[in-house]
């Protein structure tokens, strides 16, 4: 399967448990890598026949933004839907890390999710 990697979008929303960081948005890092077959793209050299990864980057940004969740996993699980509704997407790898959710380690939180699974 071929992928598209679209890496450390930095972006800002609410998301935690605590009261503190309920009240401002806070900054994540998003990844998202596509598994798709690009074949077809490649051999055609046409637009048609690709995965437009800026616009999923743009449907990322714009959930993240006006997002509000309590786990770093439910955000996860929305940014792998909304990727997977992009034709010819067949399975996605979301990464989204925290960087203010430790203050002595890096935490990121990976999931992988495909169509009909």
């Amino acid at each position: 399967m071929d992928k598209i990697h679209i890496r450390d979008i930095a972006l800002h929303c609410v998301v935690g448990i605590f009261e503190h960081e309920r009240h401002q948005k806070q900054d994540v890092l998003i990844s998202a890598t596509l598994h798709s077959d690009l074949r077809k793209a490649g051999q055609t050299d046409d637009f048609e026949n690709a995965i437009d990864y800026m616009a999923v980057e743009r449907k990322i940004t714009d959930l993240v933004e006006g997002s509000s969740y309590f786990l770093v996993e439910a955000l996860a699980e929305a940014v792998a839907n909304a990727c997977l509704e992009f034709d010819g997407v067949e399975r996605v790898d979301v990464i989204v890390e925290k960087p203010g959710a430790s203050k002595n380690a890096r935490v990121t939180i990976e999931i992988s999710r495909a169509l009909g699974s």
